[in-house]
Formats: C-alpha cells, sequence, structure tokens
C-alpha cells in the first residue's frame, strides 16, 4: 500500500539524518503537509517516533534508532552509541560536543549533542544544520578530504560567515588542519564562539567516506593557546576511540 511505502521512507530518513521538522520532513519526501503530518501522528501514536517537546522535530524512538534497521545497522547504532561518550567529553572539557552528520552531500545536520554541566553554557539543537563548509567541521572534512582548490572555492562561498574572512585565510586553515588533525573557528561561523572539530574516519568495510565529525565549542577567549591545543587532541582521541570504532562506549 502507498501509505505503507511513505511511513517507511519518513522511517529511513528518520534513522539516516535524525530529527527533523514537519517542513524538513515534506521537503526530503516530497509528501503534502497534511499527508507528512498525518503518518508522523500515526508513527508517534504506534511508538516509533517521538515528538521533542522543543523545536517541534520528529525523531525515532530509542529502541528503533539503536535497533538500526532502517539505516543497514550502521548510522542510528553509531550515533546511539556516541552518545555518552558526547557527554562525558562535555562534562570533562566543559564544551558543547556535537556530533555531525553529512547529509544530501551539502549540508552538516547536528545529529546527537553533549552538555555541559555548567549554568551557563552554550546552547545547541539537535536537528540544525549548517552548509558542509560552514565551522570548523567544515574545515575538518575539506582537510581529510584533501579537496581541490576549486572544491575549496564552492564550498566556501556558500557559506554566510557572521565575521568577515577571506578565501586565503580560510583556505591556509583548512591546510593547517590538515597537520594537527583538527580545525579551529574562532567566532567566524559564531560570534563569541570559538569551535574546533575533527571528522570520524570510516569504519573498516564502510564505504571509505568520512560521514560524521566530532565538534566542542567554547566561548571564544575563554581558554589560552595551550588549553585549546589539549583540547584539540583530546577531540580526536575521542573520534578515534571506541565510541566510534564499533566497540561501543563503556
Amino acid at each position: 500500500m502507498r501509505s505503507v511505502s511513505q511511513a517507511f521512507a519518513i522511517l529511513r530518513l528518520l534513522a539516516e539524518q535524525g530529527a527533523l521538522t514537519l517542513s524538513e520532513v515534506v521537503r526530503e519526501t516530497g509528501l503534502s503537509p497534511s499527508s507528512g503530518l498525518n503518518l508522523l501522528r500515526t508513527l508517534v501514536a504506534e511508538g516509533v517516533c517521538e515528538r521533542e517537546s522543543i523545536g517541534k522535530r520528529y525523531r525515532l524512538a530509542d529502541a528503533w534508532a539503536q535497533a538500526g534497521v532502517l539505516d543497514g545497522g550502521d548510522f542510528a547504532s553509531r550515533i546511539a552509541a556516541a552518545r555518552p561518550a558526547l557527554a562525558r567529553f562535555a562534562r570533562e572539557h566543559d564544551t558543547a560536543t556535537g556530533l555531525w552528520q553529512v547529509v544530501s552531500g551539502e549540508r552538516l545536520a547536528l545529529v546527537a549533542l553533549g552538555e555541559s554541566g555548567e549554568a551557563t553554557r552554550i546552547h545547541m539543537v539537535v536537528g540544525q544544520r549548517q552548509p558542509i563548509g560552514g565551522g570548523s567541521t567544515g574545515r575538518a572534512l575539506a582537510a581529510a578530504l584533501k579537496l581541490d582548490h576549486g572544491e575549496l572555492v564552492r564550498r566556501f562561498s556558500k557559506v554566510r560567515w557572521r565575521r568577515p574572512i577571506d578565501l586565503a585565510a580560510w583556505v591556509e586553515q583548512v591546510a593547517r588542519a590538515q597537520g594537527l588533525g583538527y580545525a579551529v573557528d574562532d567566532g567566524f561561523n559564531h560570534p563569541g564562539i570559538c569551535s574546533l572539530s575533527t571528522t570520524v574516519p570510516p569504519r573498516p568495510g564502510e564505504d571509505g567516506k568520512v560521514h560524521f565529525c566530532v565538534s566542542a565549542s567554547i566561548f571564544a577567549n575563554s581558554r589560552s593557546e595551550r588549553e585549546i591545543e589539549m583540547l584539540g587532541r583530546a577531540l580526536v582521541d575521542l573520534a578515534r576511540g571506541p565510541a566510534f570504532d564499533g566497540a561501543g562506549a563503556k
């Protein structure tokens, strides 16, 4: 039946891209708003999906996400396994620690988040998106993929920078990230916020593509250069640790 196929299309979309709003679901699936809403309400009533109170986004229920039956047992299970490690890292380093997934080839979506325990902290929302070239995640991806100059120019041009930065400086920062293993955006993507990012290496036997980045965000000018360097190294260790290599988070 057509409605069953449409429901599974929604489930596969949520498994691959994480929490989405109604408008995002209907845009990606081609459904009408009324059909999309009715199907989502049915899936929520059946306990397959959940509707978040903040942001009005829909996501797979934890049991379905962890089972990984809708995405080949890969992405959803990896995201679920990473959450405890993100939370620990955020508490230990007083950062907003995010897991970002490449979606649609042109954007990154925040699919999991660990928050600092401090009363005053950086606010991020699971499901938020940004251009694939933006922020420290964009630099980290470009560095890991060793993109040619033409693709670097294309990705840079798609970003609305909140603080002016020229192409040459951005390309230089990408090159620096190749040497360090992590990238830094100091207030260019979001004024007052310094973020660091590194890519999560593909697992053996996967398609060889980079699908995830891990970021750590702090308030600008709150750490010394040495402390930022130490945070970057710790972030690289996290991305290459058991939370992401298939062993799971303990």
